[in-house]
């Protein structure tokens, strides 16, 4: 079993644990999106329990009835973010499409979240509190990430049999393409340099991870 097999096979046991201790009920998507607004803006650290409850219009009671404890709701919170994303991310594929028209479509769904509010603020966050809670960072790669990566994965697989990219590790492909798609612009974001990204700033990135993915792995 290869190391990174063995890091999504972690990811998948912590989720599967995690919604062991998770409740779902009438109110619980009620009390998914109080708590988003409130972690989003306060950060994991300074969202009280109180906050929570009051901006999901819940009793304190309801709130632990479906969530024992902050970490757990934190991470169902980042989690449903990732998937939402991962999930729109399956139903854009076409495995028909040719891999410049996948991939292109691909790379500005990527930058689409992780230049967004949204993304931004969910990486912060597992970012600083990985050393307390190491879990959520794991949870954050196995509720977006991972199922992207799968998902690249399918395809690439599939344009390998039609004879349109070469190579012997479409994981690596995948990945490799997905770190293309954040030069330049990400670091911008992350260190704060930059706030709002124009249609050709993100052309300009997408358009060269296309062309230096099909330059290594296109069909010659």
């Amino acid at each position: 079993m290869t190391a990174g097999r063995t890091a999504e096979a972690r990811a998948d046991e912590t989720a599967r644990d995690r919604a062991q201790d998770i409740r779902k009920g009438r109110k619980y998507d009620q009390v998914l999106a109080g708590a988003q607004e409130v972690f989003m803006r306060d950060g994991f650290e300074g969202a009280s329990v109180d906050d929570i409850a009051r901006e999901a219009g819940v009793s304190k009671a309801t709130l632990y009835s479906y969530f024992p404890d902050k970490r757990l709701l934190f991470l169902e919170v980042t989690s449903a973010q990732c998937c939402k994303q991962a999930d729109e991310a399956l139903l854009a594929i076409d495995m028909t499409h040719t891999p410049e028209h996948v991939l292109r479509q691909a790379g500005h769904r990527i930058l689409t979240f992780i230049l967004s509010d949204l993304g931004q603020q969910i990486f912060r966050i597992c970012v600083a509190e990985a050393d307390r809670f190491p879990e959520l960072g794991r949870q954050f790669y196995q509720s977006g990430p991972m199922i992207a990566k799968r998902a690249l994965s399918g395809y690439l697989d599939v344009a390998r049999t039609r004879g349109e990219i070469v190579t012997d590790d479409v994981a690596l492909a995948s990945d490799q393409f997905a770190e293309m798609c954040k030069a330049d612009l990400w670091p911008k974001a992350v260190f704060g340099l930059q706030t709002e990204f124009s249609q050709s700033e993100r052309d300009r990135i997408v358009d060269g991870a296309v062309a230096t993915f099909m330059a290594r792995y296109g069909a010659k």
